[in-house]
């Protein structure tokens, strides 16, 4: 990317030295601008250097959120759509209702991001970080589909979309704006809170009908290889998802950190699954789930200096411990709690969440001036001094604002309060929005239509197909359709 900047004032003479000019050349070249300068006064030299660097701050920062939107577009409807097809008669179900749920959703999120960050005029615009944050709200009640997976009508999952969006938003401008607790990766907002909404409504709709053994739960061979398609985008993508609200060097450390943690993670998930599989063998449910894991643990302190050694601890326990959710928890909630959990959110999403909010608020905890510099207020507004001796030189040298003068022990404390504020409210509006889609307006599903894409989708049977195909071998003159072929 070139940019083109020409300044043209009087008296080329004016320059004091040489070096004067051959250091504006320097930075220019070094920046990639191509450039046109002509009778500058060296008066004018300093303030041109930095509307400069902030011309190329504002180009590079545009590239990296196109960039990294189109990595988080592709994880919402690839990644989330492609992870749940591994039912063996649900995979159009899966990527449709994902296709749909998603395209619908992500313009509520844009109205609700409107309404939180209206101007002064009641005008709200749109920006590429705007659509950004909408992709990411999305990601929210895809996990709480997956929860649901096979057992709700559409009209429902859109009903409880448009709900959960609402309060999702209002939860996360407290979190963020208010109690101003440090999230990057969402650990807490997004997955924490998908997935203990999601498994709210399961138990009300658990408290109805017990949940009981269908013989379409489960995957087949190919549902299983689908299924893996959408692991892999989401593990090739999660550094983008867990640095894009992020900039300079924090964005650097997030997507260094996570790259850490979910390999980590990976690792200890396939290891765990043979520990716990008959035959010491790799279960494909662990592969599919527990290998990301590692990172949604890591999303809160994605930003923060935790070292390589904290990301792969950190990793490492969020694989063992989802892999051992799947394998004894999950069976537990629904034989005790009768909380059915389709996709197993639990232990992807929720589990690993809060444990990314414990470490988050560890890692703010040991946070200090001696290690992060003014940066340190850069990442948690809510630390920087309030008085204005001190806040002086750090707003005029690096744009720090005024803060609340919290201690490393105060922001780690509000860390705390704002997970379990968030599964709090996850749990009660989840249950809320439980009872609301049980009435009628919403359509329900039979016991013999779960799981089930005949429930949303026209398709041709099985033996008719069979019937046809054997019909147009009779007719040797008959041309085979190509989904036959």
């Amino acid at each position: 990317m070139h940019i083109v900047v020409q300044v043209t004032i009087a008296d080329v003479h004016t320059f004091q030295n040489s070096s004067q000019l051959s250091t504006i050349q320097k930075f220019l070249k070094q920046s990639q601008l191509i450039y046109v300068v002509k009778n500058l006064p060296c008066t004018t030299c300093i303030p041109i250097i930095f509307s400069i660097r902030k011309i190329i701050k504002i180009s590079r920062s545009y590239s990296r959120t196109s960039y990294e939107f189109a990595n988080v577009h592709v994880m919402i409807w690839i990644g989330f759509g492609f992870l749940m097809t591994f039912l063996r008669r649900y995979g159009q179900s899966a990527i449709g209702l994902t296709f749909l749920l998603g395209a619908i959703l992500v313009q509520v999120a844009m109205i609700c991001e409107g309404v939180v960050h209206m101007q002064k005029n009641n005008t709200s615009y749109l920006s590429l970080k705007s659509l950004l944050s909408a992709d990411v709200a999305v990601a929210t009640p895809l996990i709480s589909m997956g929860a649901l997976l096979g057992k709700t009508t559409y009209m429902q999952l859109v009903f409880m979309g448009i709900l959960e969006l609402i309060v999702f938003t209002v939860n996360k401008y407290v979190g963020e704006h208010l109690l101003m607790a440090v999230d990057a990766g969402d650990s807490m907002f997004v997955h924490a809170f998908g997935a203990y909404f999601g498994l709210a409504v399961s138990f009300v709709f658990g408290m109805k009908d017990k949940p009981k053994e269908h013989h379409l739960e489960g995957p087949s061979y190919n549902s299983d290889i689908f299924a893996m398609i959408g692991t892999v985008f989401l593990w090739l993508f999660w550094p983008s998802f867990n640095s894009a609200a992020l900039e300079g060097d924090d964005q650097q450390r997030a997507i260094i950190n996570t790259l850490l943690s979910i390999s980590s993670g990976c690792v200890i998930a396939f290891a765990t699954s043979a520990l716990v599989s008959k035959d010491s063998k790799f279960n494909m449910v662990h592969v599919q789930n527990s290998t990301l894991a590692g990172g949604v643990a890591i999303g809160t302190a994605a930003g923060m200096m935790c070292k390589p050694v904290g990301a792969l601890v950190v990793g490492a326990l969020a694989g063992l411990l989802s892999v051992l959710g799947y394998k004894y928890l999950t069976p537990l909630i629904q034989k005790r709690l009768r909380i059915h959990d389709t996709c197993g959110v639990h232990n992807l999403h929720g589990m690993p969440g809060v444990l990314g909010g414990i470490f988050g608020a560890l890692m703010a905890g040991l946070a200090n001036e001696a290690s992060y510099d003014y940066s340190l207020y850069e990442i948690f507004p809510a630390r920087a001094p309030s008085s204005e001796a001190k806040l002086a030189e750090m707003r005029d040298n690096y744009g720090i604002s005024a803060g609340l003068n919290r201690t490393a022990g105060e922001q780690a404390g509000y860390q705390l309060l704002v997970l379990a504020i968030t599964v709090g409210i996850a749990i009660v509006s989840g249950l809320i929005t439980g009872l609301m889609m049980r009435m009628s307006i919403c359509g329900s599903i039979s016991e013999e239509q779960k799981f089930d894409d005949e429930a949303h989708w026209e398709l041709e049977e099985e033996s008719s197909q069979e019937s046809k195909v054997k019909e147009g071998n009779s007719c040797g003159g008959d041309q085979l359709p190509m989904a036959h072929i």
